[in-house]
């Protein structure tokens, strides 16, 4: 074996907390473990360790998909390690794909238990099998947009696991995330025959255009955060089916998973100043208006003294993984 060269593990995970999840996915997981560069040659060093989740439609395996004129994960990493960037570091690239296009990676009755997943078996599996240092000091936790909400809020509900966060276009501050796509909802739901005929034919439905894409996030978040265990699919539509009017009941449930709102409780403010370090960015372009979001956190961030590193840059929302060139090294540095 060259060690010069980094390599990705892929291991299979059986999963508990995914048992009976109510969508029928995969309990039987994939598990790539990006290992860095001279990981075979001391078997006495240990290496702090950073997840990375993906964003809604994607999935930790396939960042490491050959990728258009730009780079896959692996590439991207053994660049900013060959640069002296970044820190030898260990990163793993969960599979939390649902039918629905992510898990938004909390517990949900419309979804599943991927918090669970995460937290109570990949990583106690990760720490088992690979030479990482198994604290929270050493262990952080990054994402974009999807995967940057799943980021942020992982690091407020778990600060006894996660020591790092970086959330990347994050769905942050709903009014201008979510009620321009709830607006539709109604509309494109009639279009593909109510939500029990949308969900049964999500696979082999064709063309997957615009208006799918729409639908699909929009009922990913509906499942996410809007459980209701004795509801027909598990939780309850935030939109009046018929009149399309937003559901006053439903919608406050929302907002309790919005991070903007989340850290104006005590305990996940608190959760955020134990960071060792804390990275928000956003495009100052970004097509869903998640730049608002952003700045708002931010300013929350400012009023209760948390020290975080924050950036917009001059691009929207799509194709932005290159950011991960800025958080990758202040982690792996506040971690090490």
């Amino acid at each position: 074996m060259n060690t010069a060269f980094s390599r990705v593990d892929t291991q299979t995970i059986h999963s508990t907390a995914l048992h009976d999840n109510p969508l029928g996915d995969p309990v039987v997981r994939s598990l790539p473990v990006y290992l860095p560069p001279g990981y075979d040659d001391d078997p006495q060093r240990r290496y702090p360790t950073l997840y990375l989740l993906s964003s809604h439609g994607s999935t930790g395996p396939s960042l490491l998909n050959w990728s258009a004129w730009s780079e896959n994960i692996q590439q991207q990493i053994d660049r900013l390690i060959a640069s002296c960037a970044l820190a030898p570091v260990i990163v793993v690239l969960p599979d939390m794909w649902t039918r629905f296009g992510s898990s938004q990676f909390i517990n949900s009755a419309g979804i599943g238990r991927y918090e669970d997943y995460l937290i109570n078996e990949i990583i106690p599996f990760v720490d088992a099998t690979y030479r990482t240092l198994p604290d929270r000091d050493h262990r952080g936790v990054l994402g974009r947009s999807s995967g940057g909400y799943g980021a942020i809020v992982q690091a407020m509900r778990n600060p006894q696991t996660f020591g790092a966060v970086a959330c990347h276009s994050g769905d942050l501050y709903w009014e201008y995330t979510c009620i321009p796509h709830l607006s539709k909802m109604h509309q494109q739901l009639e279009k593909f025959g109510g939500l029990d005929a949308f969900i049964a034919d999500i696979p082999t439905l064709r063309p997957k255009g615009g208006t799918f894409w729409e639908l699909i996030m929009t009922v990913c978040w509906a499942a996410a955060f809007g459980g209701n265990p004795d509801a027909p699919h598990g939780f309850d539509l935030p939109v009046d089916p018929l009149t399309g009017a937003l559901n006053a009941e439903v919608w406050a449930q929302w907002l309790t998973h919005d991070p903007v709102r989340m850290i104006e409780q005590a305990a996940y403010a608190e959760a955020l100043r134990q960071m060792r370090a804390i990275v928000i960015d956003v495009g100052a372009y970004d097509e869903y208006q998640l730049q608002v979001g952003a700045r708002v956190m931010h300013n929350k961030l400012d009023a209760l003294g948390i020290t975080h590193v924050y950036d917009e840059f001059l691009d929207g929302h799509r194709g932005t993984r290159y950011r991960f060139d800025t958080s990758l090294p202040l982690l792996a540095e506040a971690l090490t």
